[in-house]
């Protein structure tokens, strides 16, 4: 990886940091309905530099791991690592992450330069099973019983102030569920 301070992050250097947010609601799929959990989290995003591939492409990239705890007994709900990831030259942004469940979502979308009233930058990143570019792969229990077949979010970040709302389209319980998460984290 090259000199990593002289990486161009683009849209994703206001991530870099630590964030913490209590005002999360996770709306999740349960067998007669749905379950509405307040939670907290830590997301910690790393510088990572710049790799290059097939000596064509060069990718700013920010690594970052996301841990949620219910509020109501502090159990950790989820843990999330991956990547953001920038290619100035398309001005596309990605988004690869892991969720131990054996699920794994590669998200895109192209940054137009679009911010917030107060000068945020807003970035927008879609995924889908049957996408042609951006996919989500699942081991064959989770295609079988809880398939995510399309993963949506927006991510406004800025000024010390990270806020996101994420939709997760999941085939579970033989119905469609759009499982949703939102929070409003600050820079620590």
């Amino acid at each position: 990886m090259d000199n990593i301070i002289e990486t161009d992050y683009g849209p994703l250097k206001n991530l870099i940091g630590i964030w913490n947010g209590d005002e999360g609601v996770d709306i999740a799929p349960e067998p007669d309905g749905e379950e509405n959990n307040p939670y907290f989290e830590t997301m910690t995003f790393s510088a990572g530099g710049d790799v290059t591939n097939a000596e064509a492409q060069t990718l700013a990239i920010v690594h970052y791991r996301q841990q949620v705890q219910r509020k109501s007994n502090s159990k950790v709900i989820h843990d999330q690592t991956g990547y953001w990831i920038w290619d100035a030259s398309t001005n596309t942004v990605m988004h690869s992450f892991v969720i131990p469940r054996a699920v794994c979502v590669l998200a895109g979308g192209q940054y137009t330069g679009k911010q917030d009233p107060e000068g945020r930058v807003i970035l927008e990143l879609a995924s889908g099973i049957n996408d042609a570019k951006w996919k989500i792969i699942q081991s064959p229990f989770m295609q079988e019983n809880a398939s995510t077949t399309e993963f949506r979010q927006k991510v406004i970040v800025g000024n010390g102030m990270l806020k996101y709302t994420q939709t997760t389209i999941v085939d579970i319980y033989g119905k469609t569920f759009e499982h949703t998460d939102c929070n409003e984290l600050t820079l620590s």
